[in-house]
């Protein structure tokens, strides 16, 4: 090969270069995000009434705009090394297939046996259950991998675990069902006739394979009505983007350790997790004037909140009971396509992704899913591992730009968030295989009807 190898295909920090705090992008946040609101009253949500959904400390650090940094307890530090810190790897092979100047970097969050990132955030989130003395949880998950990882975070802290998949996920992935099963969680496919907020919407809705919306509203009703259960989500608050950010403060940490600059940071947008999580300290650099980065948001374009979404007010959830975030949003009774990137079938977006955005520090682009697998299958074939489809939205943006450079001799260096692994995912590669894979696109029209479903604000 003609490349230079000064740089090594895995760069590895050592166990004592491991972060021990989580850093909080809201601190520096001029434009702080929008508050959580009363869905009756309107008036932000007080600690007290975040207490009877969530845990204590998780309300702490949600309404914690002003800390920058945040200690993480030393249980969670030492779950964190049985798989942190993960590999941020020159993607070598990808630059000489696409002979392009361009150096490539990918920040690798699927060596763990949930296959994911979600890890980072679920043991945080067992770990506060466990030390407030619940019995249980419950929560939402799309494509499968939250659920695992919460399945995995419970069973380390022996908590009762109740998830509701998305139902197309749950017929399309049941593989990664039974992973949830094999470590004691209860499975349910979403929407169900568990839970009165199901009964709702298969009844205004026949038929429908659900949506994260739909079951983030039987997950939320179950804990409220069962004494000893909170509502733990994966993606979207500001709690879960705290938490990620150990996959930033490492990528930023192993950059730095080799005087490596990004010039382009580019991470898969569905609620928000794993981008937040993965650009965090850089945007954090951007905000205190101390550097400057290209920060590119890829979502699908069958759920395109920030390319065709509007910026209001919204429910987080298709059965209108939990709070209204101010995010960018298709509207809470947005149902999209059965699309294969199921961890992206979200209706909005993280306030404080979409305050970002808002404000002009990160851009977003849409693809449609064919892209997708092409660029995925590119990848598998010279980095030897087969990507999550959520990961390969990041992927196929990652190809284009170093393309790109190919074209103009630029020698930008581009860094992405790897995920996870998609070996739970091969109903979907198989569709692509066979041809069976559309694109389709939501129309103007059809957005226009959900969005005049927004809740009216005063």
């Amino acid at each position: 090969m003609s490349k230079n190898k000064e740089i090594p295909y895995k760069i590895y920090l050592e166990e004592n270069e491991m972060p021990t705090s989580w850093y909080n992008v809201r601190a520096d946040m001029k434009n702080k995000p929008a508050p959580l609101l009363n869905p009756g009253t309107h008036q932000p949500m007080t600690a007290e009434e975040l207490g009877s959904v969530f845990c204590e400390d998780l309300v702490a650090q949600e309404l914690n705009d002003t800390d920058p940094y945040i200690e993480i307890p030393e249980e969670i530090r030492n779950f964190y090394k049985m798989y942190r810190p993960s590999p941020l790897v020159r993607a070598y092979c990808l630059e000489e297939k696409l002979q392009t100047p361009a150096k490539i970097y990918y920040k690798f969050e699927g060596n763990n046996t949930s296959g994911s990132h979600k890890l980072n955030s679920a043991i945080a989130q067992a770990y506060y259950a466990k030390k407030q003395g619940l019995k249980g949880v419950t929560t939402e998950t799309g494509a499968g991998q939250w659920g695992t990882a919460l399945s995995m975070a419970c069973s380390y802290f022996d908590l009762d675990c109740k998830v509701y998949m998305v139902k197309v996920s749950y017929e399309q992935k049941p593989f990664r069902r039974e992973v949830m099963r094999t470590y004691g969680a209860s499975v349910v496919p979403s929407p169900s006739d568990t839970t009165e907020v199901g009964r709702k919407i298969l009844a205004a809705h026949p038929g429908t394979g659900g949506s994260l919306g739909c079951a983030i509203s039987e997950a939320v009703e179950v804990a409220v009505t069962n004494p000893g259960y909170r509502y733990v989500l994966g993606s979207v608050l500001n709690q879960v983007l705290l938490h990620q950010s150990v996959i930033g403060l490492e990528t930023k940490a192993a950059l730095d350790k080799y005087g490596i600059k990004a010039d382009m940071i580019i991470g898969c947008a569905g609620g928000g997790s794993n981008l937040g999580g993965l650009i965090s300290p850089f945007v954090g650099e951007k905000l205190r004037g101390e550097a400057d980065y290209e920060i590119i948001a890829v979502e699908p374009a069958s759920c395109p909140s920030f390319t065709r979404g509007v910026y209001a007010y919204d429910f987080c959830d298709t059965g209108m009971i939990c709070p209204l975030a101010k995010m960018y949003t298709l509207g809470s009774d947005f149902i999209p396509a059965p699309n294969h990137a199921g961890g992206l079938r979200y209706h909005g977006m993280s306030p404080v992704l979409s305050q970002l955005y808002d404000d002009g520090l990160m851009t977003a682009r849409s693809v449609p899913q064919t892209a997708v697998f092409e660029a995925a299958e590119q990848f598998a074939r010279v980095e030897g591992i087969l990507p999550a489809p959520e990961s390969s939205h990041a992927i196929r943006v990652a190809i284009d730009e170093a393309l790109k450079c190919k074209e103009t001799g630029e020698e930008k260096t581009i860094v992405f968030g790897l995920t996870g692994t998609g070996y739970f995912d091969l109903v979907a590669y198989e569709k692509f295989h066979n041809g069976q894979m559309d694109d389709y696109i939501p129309t103007d029209e059809e957005l226009a009807k959900f969005r005049a479903n927004l809740p009216k604000m005063d």
